[in-house]
């Protein structure tokens, strides 16, 4: 029998999250069935979405999230000991998968059941499977370029630029022949999306006034704007977007840790919306389940290719799981937050 851990989420999250909203819970699994896999967590994923969904969940409930582990056991001839699978499974160090129940979801919307194959990465760490070649990625690969319809030469701002998936969606943008300008929340994030990425602009949006830096940046106007904070930092960049501009609104990570039953004080944005005749749309990467694959093997090409340079923010050990999810939610990291079991 193994002893397995994993994090309980016995509290719902007033405020920043706490070590105090979690008990981490040991158990032994159960002897394998037919049909099951048993997996051991290498790499888990933190990422705004979780601080997003907890609402939607009655307490108490097993934190989820992507992460990469390698199948230690099997009963299953699809799945057999020693490839490495992505899943859903969460905040754990082992886990028994019904691999009829979780196979990949192929229906829009949120779920838990997910299961595939680590694709092949081609001599990239597995823990690119749950950063710039897994959900992240996908979400920056079709959030970009099914919704905002980019053309060469038109001018994209990101903001959230220095996360896991505005720093692809910046990158993306400049492959598609994009003028690109980010939003971050720090000097050195605004260095590295200049220097690293080749963002043709960036901004500390802490330490400048929005609207006037956009103006001299962009002065022929917005085109495309993929949104991941929301916030009055979104209305002013909405306001100074050209007619037929396209907005993909990805995460409002600005509003995630304050109530929910207070109001926004946001810029209003109709009069922008209707005279500019802007597409403003949100989404989630499930849309396009039944294409993941097609996304993960043109991201991979990019990063083999040189075009697509990942960084990944590494913690390590699993003790430190609930400090990674808020050093995320702080900004501490640049590009994917992971954490190594």
């Amino acid at each position: 029998m193994i002893k397995a851990r994993k994090y309980v989420v016995k509290k719902h999250f007033e405020g920043v999250p706490k070590k105090s909203d979690f008990d981490i819970v040991e158990y032994e699994l159960p002897s394998l069935k037919d049909g099951e896999i048993l997996i051991k967590t290498e790499w888990v994923s933190v990422d705004p979405y979780l601080r997003a969904y907890y609402r939607n969940m009655p307490v108490p409930y097993d934190q989820f999230s992507y992460q990469v582990g390698i199948v230690e056991e099997s009963k299953h001839p699809t799945y057999p000991v020693g490839i490495r699978v992505v899943t859903h499974n969460g905040w754990c160090d082992y886990s028994v998968v019904n691999v009829a129940k979780m196979t990949a979801p192929h229906t829009a919307g949120f779920s838990l059941e997910v299961l595939y194959k680590l694709p092949e990465l081609k001599g990239l760490s597995p823990s690119l499977g749950i950063g710039a070649v897994g959900m992240p990625g996908i979400t920056a690969y079709y959030g970009f370029l099914e919704i905002c319809q980019p053309k060469a030469g038109e001018t994209v701002v990101v903001t959230g630029a220095a996360g896991a998936v505005g720093s692809v969606v910046g990158q993306i943008a400049k492959i598609k022949g994009c003028k690109v300008i980010g939003f971050a929340g720090s000097d050195d994030k605004v260095k590295w999306l200049e220097e690293e990425l080749g963002f043709d602009k960036a901004f500390n949006y802490k330490t400048v006034d929005v609207q006037s830096v956009l103006k001299t940046a962009a002065p022929k106007g917005v085109d495309c704007y993929f949104d991941n904070v929301g916030g009055e930092i979104s209305s002013l960049i909405i306001a100074q977007m050209n007619k037929f501009g396209r907005v993909s609104l990805c995460g409002s990570v600005s509003s995630y840790n304050e109530d929910p039953k207070k109001t926004s004080t946001g810029l209003t944005l109709e009069p922008s919306i209707i005279f500019k005749e802007l597409k403003i749309e949100g989404f989630l990467v499930t849309r396009w389940i039944n294409h993941w694959q097609e996304a993960i093997a043109q991201l991979i090409t990019w990063i083999k290719d040189g075009q697509l340079k990942p960084k990944e923010h590494v913690t390590v050990g699993f003790d430190k799981l609930c400090d990674a999810f808020v050093g995320m939610l702080a900004g501490e990291n640049k590009g994917k937050a992971v954490v190594k079991i």
